[in-house]
């Protein structure tokens, strides 16, 4: 972001500041030339790449008492909204199996992006483990996308894909408990201090620990395909595996985590009884290319996100992870993570603050050519019908179109796998000193270890690598 004056022949002072580096990453990261142009009698902020284009004008006012960064400050909202503003296009934007028109819809488009729930980097929380880090900000963005495709699992899970968030709206009490598994606390069962922790010292391998075993109040069964092959068999099973259903309904988080009221959750007895259907989260993780994304995957890619049960996708660019709920165009949307909040406090009452937890502008978009081919797709099936009604679309949109398969459906167990034993809860204790871990979703899926648990980065640019 660069800082020019205006000329004396322009009208302006034609004082010389040639070149002004601006740390607001937010904005130099979506546009490389932002153009302010100054007058001793007012202040013009343009933004342009060829034509520039004015924003606001503020009130006459003298530059030389004026110090720059308190004016980035107050307009970098309206400078955001400017460059983030969607295209004036004809194309409809798909929102997690939501379809807009953006001359009619667009209130609606972003009342449903702004009810999602947004999970970014955080410090001041209590140290993980005891000792261990107080902020996540350089190594957690991939743990907070995570957070995010899990967050709407659990969402459409309780109060359905239609439910907005309305700042001045009571919200339902599912809601607040959902809210309160994410909370940056060691007692909230999806929290980045569990996340840290699963599995620490424990010896297990990569993908065997996943927090959901955790969770008796969401019953929700995880599926990660591997070798890019969904099995419907093994997703049966483990959907119709006998569930842990409490007499008096569990709390939110499992063992003894808070519940909206801010309560200690009180588990009772357990009872073992079959399930007609388990509520799946199902996960795939792809490569679709070698150094940048194939073109012949793109509108399979896109298909996926007009799918009713789409969960959102996991991906980014290089050292930088983003949770993506749709596309406009040859536009992916996306919420960004890299944003350092202050940890919420709720020692003090049950109440959240939740306006933190909701992106309240314009989302983020960036072309699908320069989107990473390793991702990961998610999808959210509530019912056995809900899931068979997938099957079809994928059989429909992605694999009888004649393109490149990005994955392959199957009806039964290959032969040739070892067998398919579904998950189920390990006795563990997570205690001591935790070190940070990099995970490919929240009940890891993929647990990524960082070899210097200590280091925290000062800079918001550092971010550990995407590693699907």
């Amino acid at each position: 972001m660069y800082l020019y004056p205006m000329t004396a022949e322009d009208g302006g002072s034609g004082l010389c500041i040639s070149y002004l580096k601006i740390q607001t990453n937010r904005v130099r990261l979506i546009h490389e030339s932002l153009l302010f142009v100054v007058q001793l009698s007012e202040v013009i902020l343009y933004v342009g790449t060829g034509t520039n284009k004015e924003i606001t004008v503020v009130k006459p006012c003298l530059w030389t008492y004026v110090p720059w960064y308190s004016i980035l400050a107050k307009y970098e909202n309206q400078i955001n909204v400017f460059l983030e503003d969607f295209p004036d296009v004809d194309e409809p934007v798909w929102i997690l199996g939501a379809c807009y028109n953006l001359k009619t819809e667009k209130s609606e488009l972003l009342s449903d992006v702004r009810s999602r729930l947004w999970f970014t980097y955080r410090k001041k929380f209590s140290p993980i483990g005891g000792t261990g880090p107080s902020s996540d900000a350089g190594w957690g963005c991939m743990l907070r996308c995570g957070q995010m495709i899990l967050a709407q699992a659990l969402v459409c899970r309780h109060l359905g894909r239609d439910w907005r968030w309305d700042s001045e709206k009571r919200q339902p009490k599912e809601y607040h408990r959902i809210l309160h598994c994410f909370l940056d606390k060691k007692d909230s069962c999806y929290s980045i201090h569990q996340m840290a922790q699963m599995g620490v010292g424990e010896g297990k391998s990569v993908g065997e620990w996943k927090l959901a075993l955790f969770d008796d109040w969401n019953t929700l069964a995880v599926y990660v395909a591997m070798d890019n092959t969904v099995v419907i068999e093994d997703i049966k099973k483990q959907c119709k595996q006998p569930g842990r259903e409490s007499r008096s309904r569990a709390g939110p988080c499992g063992r003894g985590e808070v519940s909206a009221s801010g309560q200690s959750c009180s588990l009772n007895f357990q009872s073992q009884r079959p399930l007609d259907w388990r509520p799946l989260l199902l996960v795939i993780p792809l490569r679709m290319g070698i150094n940048s994304i194939n073109p012949v995957y793109i509108q399979a890619f896109k298909e996926c996100f007009k799918m009713p049960q789409s969960c959102g996708v996991l991906g980014g660019k290089p050292n930088l992870a983003y949770y993506f709920i749709g596309f406009i165009d040859d536009e992916l949307i996306y919420l960004d993570p890299h944003t350092t909040q202050q940890a919420v406090d709720t020692e003090s009452g049950g109440a959240v603050d939740d306006q933190s937890y909701h992106c309240q502008r314009t989302p983020h978009r960036m072309k699908i050519t320069s989107l990473d081919p390793s991702v990961a797709l998610g999808f959210f099936c509530k019912s056995e019908k809900d899931f068979d009604s997938w099957c079809n679309l994928v059989q429909q949109e992605l694999l009888k179109k004649g393109n490149l398969r990005m994955f392959e459906l199957v009806e039964k167990h290959p032969s040739h796998w070892p067998p398919f034993v579904p998950p189920t809860k390990p006795e563990v204790q997570t205690t001591g000193a935790a070190k940070p871990h990099s995970s490919l979703l929240c009940p890891t899926f993929v647990l990524e270890f960082i070899e210097s648990p200590d280091k925290l980065f000062e800079s918001e640019e550092e971010f550990e690598i995407l590693n699907v």
